[in-house]
């Protein structure tokens, strides 16, 4: 493509320029009440991919300079008040399939944590219960190695496939993911659609305990019915982000709608009329008095994306 041609395709409206699917594109769609802290802007496209192989169509034909993000049951997302120019692809119904094997299962990036973990209860399947403890989705888990209660994703990954930023469909064992604490190695154009775990056969009434046990902890200790999103930050070497927090005064602080919980000081809280930019200058604020306090530099668990309203500052 000539340089006139492409200055005159860049002219034309986005879902104009953008491949022939078998999912569905939706414009301008308004992410905010889809979010568990119910704040930010729309997004100017939303994809839903049918499966795997139209995801790898999607992002071998899409033109080059299309911005791609991607998001999950956003549990652990923050999005911007500005919204997400580009598009956005959202994994649903195609990838929500759970398929139990010999002492494996394999699970869609759209399924619930929760949801395997209630499946392997089911079939009296080990390994998994812990699962239950994570608000999010597989595909979300995979990408920041995600964990509750003293396990995490790594510790059960057998294998997972992904479409790669060119449109390849690749499915590589967990050893090649690099996964450490609420993190991965994987390129970030890297996509999950759908995982496969150890899941040997174990003890229903045990398994039943455990979810159990996780199910009345998480309600007894976190904000679970407030408009929040996961832990804020994640836990620093030898520290647990809610003392450093709390030592440093922070339980209870406000910017404008938002909170530090009281009930849980490493969750940030709407308290109905928050932005985007209150929660992130909140936790921003937070990361200071602590790096101020302790000396210890907290590292933002929750993923911030899209851009701020003009005017506003990142």
């Amino acid at each position: 493509m000539t340089m006139a041609a492409l200055r005159t395709d860049q002219t034309r409206p986005l879902i104009e320029r953008l491949p022939e699917v078998r999912g569905r594109y939706q414009e301008n769609v308004d992410l905010a009440q889809q979010t568990w802290f119910r704040v930010g802007g729309p997004a100017e496209i939303v994809f839903r991919p049918a499966d795997a192989e139209d995801l790898a169509a999607f992002l071998l034909g899409k033109p080059a300079d299309v911005p791609v993000t991607v998001i999950g049951v956003t549990s652990n997302l923050l999005i911007r008040d500005g919204g997400i120019p580009g598009v956005v692809i959202r994994l649903a119904r195609g990838f929500n399939e759970i398929r139990f094997g010999a002492d494996m299962v394999t699970a869609g990036a759209a399924v619930l944590d929760l949801n395997l973990a209630k499946a392997a209860l089911a079939e009296g399947r080990d390994g998994l219960a812990f699962m239950s403890g994570i608000p999010g989705s597989i595909g979300g888990g995979l990408r920041m190695n995600a964990g509750a209660y003293g396990r995490e994703f790594k510790d059960v990954l057998f294998s997972a496939e992904l479409v790669t930023g060119d449109g390849i469909i690749r499915r590589v064992p967990a050893a090649a993911l690099g996964m450490s604490y609420r993190h991965t190695n994987a390129p970030a154009d890297w996509i999950f659609t759908e995982a496969t775990f150890h899941a040997p056969a174990g003890d229903k009434t045990e398994i039943a305990r455990a979810m159990d046990e996780i199910k009345q902890a998480r309600e007894s200790s976190q904000p679970i019915r407030e408009r929040t999103g996961g832990s804020t930050f994640a836990n620093p070497e030898g520290h647990k982000a809610w003392q450093l927090i709390d030592a440093a005064g922070c339980r209870g602080l406000r910017v404008g709608g938002a909170m530090v919980s009281e009930q849980h000081c490493n969750f940030l809280i709407n308290t109905g009329t928050a932005t985007a930019s209150d929660i992130e200058t909140l936790g921003e604020s937070v990361r200071r008095r602590v790096k101020e306090k302790s000396g210890v530099e907290l590292r933002w668990e929750i993923r911030r994306i899209g851009v701020t309203r003009q005017g506003e500052g990142a």
